[in-house]
């Protein structure tokens, strides 16, 4: 992502831009993750590793934080959020 948000936000009407900073955010924070976590699988050095696998887990709270708002402002996305997760337990129970 590099910093940059994924949609032209000038097209996106009044009443969602706040969903697409919300989902640009998510982004954001899930690229940082992916980026700390293969950093930290490539160093050799444990005190390195740890603070980046450290700071992983605080981007992994910061995308929890989003998600919380997104499904608070975005009633279609907590439904389909909500109807994986049934889908997802249906297909693990088998």
């Amino acid at each position: 992502m590099l910093s940059k948000i994924p949609v032209d936000i000038k097209s996106v009407s009044e009443g969602d831009i706040d969903k697409e900073i919300l989902r640009a955010a998510i982004i954001a924070e899930l690229d940082a993750v992916n980026l700390y976590e293969q950093m930290a699988n490539l160093t050799k050095n444990a005190n390195i590793k740890a603070v980046l696998m450290d700071v992983a887990k605080e981007e992994k709270t910061h995308i929890g934080e989003f998600q919380a708002l997104l499904l608070r402002f975005d009633s279609q996305h907590k439904q389909e959020v909500e109807a994986g997760a049934r889908d997802a337990e249906e297909v693990l129970s088998k």
